[in-house]
């Protein structure tokens, strides 16, 4: 690991000095078609909604379903015109979940965070900044952060409201009512 990355402070929110697009960490870009790697990191996203229904994982599974997750994040991020904004906002917003069951605050938050900054730095609004809120109020949640959970909570309820389609509306809706009570 060089002293770059030992010493950047990967909680901010500013994603502009840590684009992690252009990281490549000593590795060279892939020889996948654009195609390829859409069709990876639908697999991707999908296996680890089957991991996170899995009862009883054990920690190598664990691992894998963290793996899976950023996997899918990164094979968005190489599928050129086939993965857009929205396709990378989501795939934060899953790792961040993948975190948060897995109780990890820090790396949850992290990724909530960047699911916002890719929201807010292209627009992206509806249903994904809804989750992107909920992402943050479950992170906050796991984090022991109650009163920032229900901040992004409330925030996450507004933009919920907002939803054009129904049905976008109600899997947030899901999403947010799945959320650990918040005491106090």
């Amino acid at each position: 690991m060089t002293n770059e990355h030992r010493e950047h402070d990967h909680d901010e929110l500013d994603h502009a000095e840590h684009d992690h697009e252009g990281h490549l960490h000593g590795h060279e870009p892939s020889a996948l078609e654009p195609v390829q790697h859409r069709a990876e990191a639908v697999a991707l996203f999908n296996a680890v909604w089957e991991m996170l229904d899995a009862r009883d994982r054990t920690a190598a599974q664990d691992d894998q379903l963290i793996h899976a997750a950023h996997a899918s994040r990164w094979h968005w991020s190489q599928a050129g015109e086939l993965g857009g904004d929205q396709q990378r906002a989501i795939g934060e917003w899953q790792c961040s979940r993948v975190y948060s069951v897995l109780g990890r605050g820090e790396p949850a938050l992290h990724h909530a965070k960047a699911c916002l900054a890719i929201c807010e730095e292209t627009g992206l609004g509806d249903w994904v900044v809804a989750a992107a809120y909920e992402a943050l109020a479950r992170a906050s949640v796991v984090a022991g952060d109650a009163s920032e959970a229900r901040a992004w909570l409330a925030r996450a309820r507004t933009a919920t409201a907002a939803i054009a389609e129904p049905e976008d509306r109600e899997v947030i809706e899901a999403d947010l009512d799945s959320l650990p009570i918040l005491a106090g």
